[in-house]
């Protein structure tokens, strides 16, 4: 089979309060129509040209010239706002509960049995931002070397440690030992490995070697149903992490740019079948830091690049291009937002047209096992007939 298809996943950026945004503490945010409005506007010709002003809005970002792909906004059916939950969503996986949080820490109990596991200390055990967690403690680290260990409004139970202090593979080791603590009855969404470096007062996270140790989806993605059908899987960024491996592998990048050069010779190479990328720079470094400015940034970044991508493009070759969650940075909190995200559809074959409101991220897998033929026993309802050029 020669057609390829690409899931583009523009980590946090959320293109409106979802329709229970209010039950999770985020009315109001809009990742990228707030950001509008805080800038005076955005300017993102590309995204533009493909439809994101038409899926989102309320950001302004109308265009002159005529829309190139489909367009639509998908809301959140699963329980929850973090990655996981939306990269599974995505691949046809609905969760009906959302994963516990831990807004206290994690229970003394367990802290121990993570200290003996991997014999070292633990310090923290508190929901915090990394940057403020390495502030408070990264000395102590040092002079200790304890794990620093804290989570967030996520479930994540997240390690750090100083890479002068900890390799990074004696890291990785240790959240190995977490993850197969924390599963039931705790079944914590990710572990991650923070490994940072710097000194006191100059701290910084080396993010280039953080690791996710998600969960075991519970149920069939759109990944299996590709490796039944003998169809290749390829990722970028954290998306094997996501789905713990199971039937996919992920060159992992440095940032965004990264990312992007990865996703053009993916393209432009003799790759075949699926390709899942995850751009986390939106989230990780601007997100999460309420930098309005940095995300718009890396917004233009990505954009800059978009018109590459597209014309890498073959004749066979389908580019959706969507988000997880949202993460707006100009709200007070620094945690991921409920919100429903674009879907742009990119390629030879797709006409322009609007795809509306779609009631789960999960047509997003849907449409890409339309896409190669195959049959869909997950959520979601593919687009293809709606935007496709009989």
């Amino acid at each position: 089979m020669t057609r390829r298809a690409v899931i583009l996943v523009l980590d946090g950026v959320g293109g409106g309060a979802a329709h229970d945004a209010a039950d999770y503490g985020d009315s109001g945010s809009d990742t990228i129509g707030n950001m509008a409005h805080a800038l005076g506007g955005l300017d993102l010709p590309a995204l533009q040209q493909l439809g994101l002003g038409r899926a989102c809005p309320r950001s302004g970002l109308g265009s002159s010239l005529p829309p190139t792909g489909a367009w639509g906004r998908m809301q959140p059916a699963s329980a929850g706002k973090d990655s996981t939950t939306g990269h599974w969503e995505l691949a046809g996986l609905r969760l009906t509960t959302s994963f516990p949080t831990f807004p206290d820490g994690f229970p003394d109990s367990l802290l121990a049995r993570f200290s003996e596991a991997t014999g070292r200390g633990a310090l923290g055990n508190v929901a915090a931002s990394g940057t403020e967690i390495l502030d408070r403690l990264g000395e102590r680290h040092m002079r200790t070397g304890d794990w620093i260990v804290y989570t967030s409004a996520d479930s994540v139970f997240q390690v750090a440690a100083h890479v002068d202090v900890v390799a990074p593979e004696r890291l990785y080791a240790a959240c190995e030992a977490a993850r197969a603590l924390l599963v039931a009855p705790f079944d914590v969404s990710r572990v991650i490995a923070r490994p940072f470096a710097g000194e006191p007062g100059a701290w910084y996270r080396v993010s280039e070697q953080r690791r996710d140790f998600s969960l075991l989806p519970p149920g069939e993605t759109l990944l299996d149903v590709l490796a039944e059908a003998g169809i290749e899987r390829a990722g970028i960024g954290k998306v094997d992490d996501l789905f713990a491996g199971r039937q996919i592998r992920s060159t992992h990048t440095v940032g965004n740019a990264d990312g992007l050069r990865a996703i053009e010779g993916w393209l432009e190479g003799p790759s075949v079948g699926l390709l899942f990328a995850n751009l986390v720079d939106f989230d990780q470094l601007y997100g999460h830091r309420n930098d309005v400015q940095g995300f718009y940034g890396a917004l233009r970044e990505f954009d800059a690049a978009l018109p590459s991508l597209l014309h890498a493009l073959r004749e066979d070759d389908l580019l959706l291009i969507t988000a997880d969650h949202g993460n707006d940075p100009t709200t007070p909190s620094t945690d991921h937002s409920r919100e429903a995200v674009p879907l742009l559809v990119a390629g030879a074959r797709v006409r322009a047209v609007s795809l509306g409101e779609r009631r789960t991220f999960a047509d997003v897998g849907a449409t890409v096992a339309d896409w190669f033929g195959l049959a869909w026993r997950g959520t979601g309802t593919s687009v293809l007939p709606a935007c496709i050029a009989q």
